[in-house]
């Protein structure tokens, strides 16, 4: 495990692999997530020759919780910047899934982050609110912990009943934190559900970042996910033209999760085409310009 300084002094928790000189790819998980979301998919990436970085973005995991409880789409771009300049200001590709695939998409498409490729999972500007709500309502029960992990697991299956319950219970340790009291508690900040959110604004501004990007794009769906649907996917593309779809099917929201096998092996297949080891990415270095500020951070939501 890495830490790296993220904004405004708090760490950020990361685990790498792959060649160090391969293409750097970064890695950000949705919501609720932590690095460990990336593992299969890092592991992939690496044996393939890229240098894959996935981390706990603020709040989550391992990483640092705001202490001033900030936790809005601006400082998360903010925290992105500062990793890559803790691994030497190489350009990346960056892979982002629900709540990172906006981060990514803002940091791209605001000339914040100068990335070779774009993949954005299961995410886009248009999102289904009873998928988003969903998310809301498991992220927010059980305020108070659980009483063991198998209480865990369960409330995992409610969530995902599409996905076999693991048989050894030890990786859950890795989602939730175990208190002084015995109570388990899922490993993130609760005032990251505090936030104020507007859709409509977020909206509008994924919209205008689409409109904006000129890198390679891949778009992933999981074909079951209740939160990007076909017509928000077909938005996308409308507003990003050049981007490639891949719709996974079989798999949910946690697309890398459900069917890593598949998201892993579309991922390097669009990586070797516009990111190849050893080579120049198909898009070249482009020179930074002014971006307007955009609506506050905490107006974007969580997912």
């Amino acid at each position: 495990m890495h830490y790296w300084p993220g904004f405004g002094g708090g760490r950020i928790a990361g685990d790498a692999w792959g060649p160090t000189a391969g293409p750097l790819v970064l890695l950000q998980h949705g919501g609720g997530q932590t690095r460990h979301a990336w593992k299969r998919v890092g592991e992939k990436l690496g044996a393939a020759g890229y240098h894959a970085i996935a981390f706990d973005t603020r709040g989550h995991g391992d990483s640092d919780w705001a202490a001033d409880g900030q936790y809005g789409q601006d400082v998360l771009v903010e925290d992105l910047k500062c990793v890559i300049a803790a691994l030497g200001n190489r350009r990346p590709v960056l892979v982002g899934a629900s709540m990172g695939g906006g981060t990514s998409l803002v940091a791209v498409g605001e000339d914040h982050v100068d990335a070779t490729a774009l993949v954005i999972v299961d995410t886009a500007p248009r999102v289904e609110n009873a998928g988003i709500d969903n998310i809301q309502a498991f992220m927010r029960q059980k305020p108070d912990g659980f009483d063991s992990l198998t209480e865990v697991a369960a409330a995992i299956a409610n969530y995902q009943p599409h996905r076999t319950r693991p048989r050894n219970l030890d990786g859950l340790a890795k989602n939730v934190r175990l208190g002084a009291n015995g109570k388990y508690r899922w490993h993130w900040d609760p005032l990251l559900l505090d936030r104020k959110r507007d859709p409509v604004l977020r909206r509008e501004r994924l919209e205008a970042c689409a409109r904006n990007l000129t890198l390679p794009t891949l778009l992933v769906r999981g074909g079951l996910s209740n939160v990007l649907s076909e017509e928000g996917a077909r938005q996308f593309l409308e507003l990003c033209p050049h981007s490639e779809y891949v719709n996974v099917t079989g798999a949910a929201h946690m697309v890398a999760g459900d069917r890593n096998d598949i998201f892993g092996n579309a991922v390097i297949d669009f990586l070797s085409r516009v990111v190849p080891i050893a080579a120049a990415p198909v898009q070249q270095a482009h020179v930074t310009h002014p971006h307007h500020e955009g609506p506050p951070g905490d107006l974007n939501d969580v997912p």
